[in-house]
């Protein structure tokens, strides 16, 4: 019996000790010999990727001239033939060839282009029907996703075509303690599922590939080893192993 309870507050130390965690495992951005990384916001530029749904304003002085490439979208009642409700503005989704059907213009691919290159294409395009047109584009379905050892993990809607690993971050709560540092992005392409690793301890983290997300980036964020090995126990161990304590305690008193 005695052994059985010296096992029990061996293992207790034994957790305590496993629970520990260096401040060099959670403070981000330690490198000072990497302190100057530069961040290339001209070379980032977000790429219209199949089911990307877009919402494309033609624009001009003449407002007649541009009504047939800005057609709304509306419901209509099949048996007076009239139309329910407000009409709204004509979506765009990229199929699975990556081509949209754009009023009077026909097919345009834009799967690989960015937006200021879908802008100029579609505006080349325009120049036999309208002079001086202007052309807007918004993403209207960007997503991400952030998963694992965050606050608040969830699918967020983003706002512009620009975030970063640590915008997702701060749009979840931001890691918990217990939160591996070196973070995963899941990110699909073309060839298949890869997965880019970000470490949020060094400052090396500014220059890598996976620091500006993609549409529906997976940003994944595993619990740590103390965090693993605690989940393995019962949520009572640390009651049971107080007991036993106390027990060993009055066991050494009597045999005295």
């Amino acid at each position: 019996m005695i052994k059985v309870l010296v096992r029990a507050s061996l293992l207790s130390i034994l957790i305590l000790a496993t629970s520990c965690v260096s401040k060099k495992d959670v403070l981000y951005f330690q490198n000072k010999a990497e302190e100057k990384q530069i961040l290339d916001k001209k070379g980032f530029a977000l790429t219209f990727k199949k089911d990307d749904l877009l919402t494309i304003n033609v624009t001009a002085l003449d407002l007649e001239s541009v009504k047939p490439f800005n057609l709304p979208t509306v419901a209509y009642d099949a048996v007076s033939n009239t139309v329910n409700g407000i009409p709204k503005q004509q979506s765009y989704l990229i199929d699975s060839n990556g081509e949209i059907n754009f009023p009077v213009l026909g097919v345009i691919k834009l799967e690989g282009l960015t937006r200021v290159e879908s802008i100029n294409l579609i505006s080349k395009k325009l120049e036999l029907y309208v002079k001086g047109a202007s052309v807007n584009i918004q993403i209207l379905n960007f997503n991400i996703n952030v998963m694992g050892d965050v606050k608040n993990p969830g699918r967020f809607l983003v706002q512009n075509e620009r975030i970063t690993v640590l915008d997702a971050l701060a749009l979840s709560g931001d890691l918990n303690i217990s939160g591996e540092r070196i973070i995963e992005v899941k990110r699909e392409t073309e060839t298949g599922m890869v997965t880019g690793y970000i470490d949020l301890k060094s400052n090396a983290l500014f220059s890598s590939p996976y620091y500006y997300l993609q549409q529906n980036d997976v940003v994944y964020i595993k619990p740590n080893n103390a965090k693993m090995q605690s989940a393995s126990y019962n949520q009572n161990t640390g009651l049971f192993i107080s007991i036993g304590s106390v027990l060993i305690s009055l066991i050494a008193i009597f045999i005295r």
